[in-house]
């Protein structure tokens, strides 16, 4: 592919508030030679988030800007086949999204996003995959807080731990930070389709090979008070744990016998229980049209936390890997989870897949650890998110407290 392409990369929806500060990043970070350009609907946007770019980084300038709707697959096919790595932040992606993944699949053009929505994942697998598979195209998807922490973080994990018997990791989050309207817009349409979200996990299970000889799964914790986490946990009802075990099912190196939850870790009882109620009542307003859209003007797709406020917003995610006998105690961690660094996770994904060498020889709808995994981790800790081995402790012992 290379250089018979315009471009290495092409950010797609870089007007909205996640695609500016993923725009930003790239322009920050970018090595010399690289050739990206800005892709949206609306050229006078793109021109102002070009200008915005300029003013910071004058060589941004000269950036190319590409038209193209989200609903123009000819368009689209057109940005797919100029670039090697297309970026995609425009959601929700289960509305927006398939004709962008449909003409990467069918350019050979690799691909990332930022969704978090099962139901467009799982669809995309049944009707995308197989031409991915065929053209060499790889799409990864969740490439951002969904779900590069947890994906990676139980990669690193499991790197600790012997690979030859049953290997089990309990994943607890910690973070504070606030949505944006799009987030929200993809978390309300979410919740509103719990029908067509079975459906299309049913249509993917039929289709889908099983790792041979091998378990992979990803369970649902009750919730209630941990001795592991030493604190109130609650199952997140979230892509990870999903994405999680594809990369199990996808790499022996989890082992014969694999398990993964994956939870919410609270210091304080009424937190937690605060928390359980906003998100039962979050998919119950979701299933009613007026309540719906009145949450949905709470915030509108485009808007976004400010600078100070995501300069306060900080993750953790710990996790408890057991397996051979041994027990490992690890930790992924950094700054405002939902966009600063969600953009850099989301940049550093297309730069891996565009300049690094060494990567697995695989195509198709992939995860970031069997797409990408040490070498993502590798750029990632250069970036300034942590990677860390807090412990080792027999089998018997409590877990950590939370910090």
């Amino acid at each position: 592919m290379g250089s018979a392409r315009s471009y290495d990369i092409v950010l797609f929806g870089a007007t909205g508030f996640t695609g500016g500060l993923t725009a930003e990043y790239l322009a920050r970070n970018v090595p010399q030679g690289c050739r990206w350009a800005l892709a949206g609907r609306d050229a006078a946007k793109l021109a102002a988030v070009r200008d915005r770019l300029a003013a910071g980084v004058p060589a941004c300038a000269e950036l190319p800007l590409l038209v193209a709707d989200a609903a123009d697959p000819e368009a689209l096919r057109v940005v797919a086949a100029g670039a090697r790595v297309v970026i995609s932040t425009v959601g929700p992606y289960l509305t927006h999204g398939e004709p962008l993944v449909a003409a990467c699949a069918e350019a050979g053009t690799d691909y990332v996003d930022l969704t978090g929505e099962p139901e467009f994942v799982d669809l995309m697998y049944v009707r995308h995959h197989r031409r991915a598979v065929d053209s060499g195209a790889r799409i990864v998807h969740s490439c951002g807080f969904d779900s590069v922490p947890h994906d990676l973080g139980v990669l690193f994990t499991v790197g600790q731990l012997p690979g030859d018997g049953p290997v089990s990791v309990n994943g607890y989050v910690r973070a504070g930070g606030t949505l944006s309207g799009g987030t929200l817009a993809s978390a309300l349409l979410a919740f509103s389709r719990p029908a067509a979200m079975y459906r299309a996990a049913r249509d993917r299970r039929a289709v889908e090979p099983r790792p041979p000889g091998r378990r992979v799964r990803a369970v649902t914790a009750a919730p209630g008070w941990s001795p592991r986490a030493r604190a109130w946990t609650l199952p997140l009802p979230s892509i990870d744990g999903q994405v999680v075990a594809r990369s199990a099912a996808a790499l022996p190196a989890y082992g014969p016998d694999f398990r993964y939850a994956h939870q919410a870790a609270v210091k304080w009882l009424p937190v937690a229980a605060a928390g359980a109620a906003g998100m039962t009542l979050l998919a119950l307003a979701a299933q009613l049209p007026p309540l719906r859209r009145a949450f949905g003007v709470l915030r509108a797709p485009g808007q976004g936390p400010d600078a100070d406020r995501r300069a306060r917003s900080w993750f953790a995610v710990r996790f408890v890997g057991e397996g051979g006998g041994r027990r490992v105690v690890t930790e992924v961690s950094g700054g405002d989870p939902g966009y600063g660094e969600t953009a850099k996770m989301l940049a550093e994904s297309a730069l891996c897949l565009a300049f690094d060498d060494g990567l697995p020889e695989v195509a198709g709808q992939l995860t970031t650890a069997a797409a990408l995994g040490p070498a993502l981790i590798t750029r990632l800790v250069a970036a300034g998110i942590r990677f860390e081995v807090l412990g080792e402790a027999p089998r018997h012992a409590p877990g950590p407290q939370p910090r």
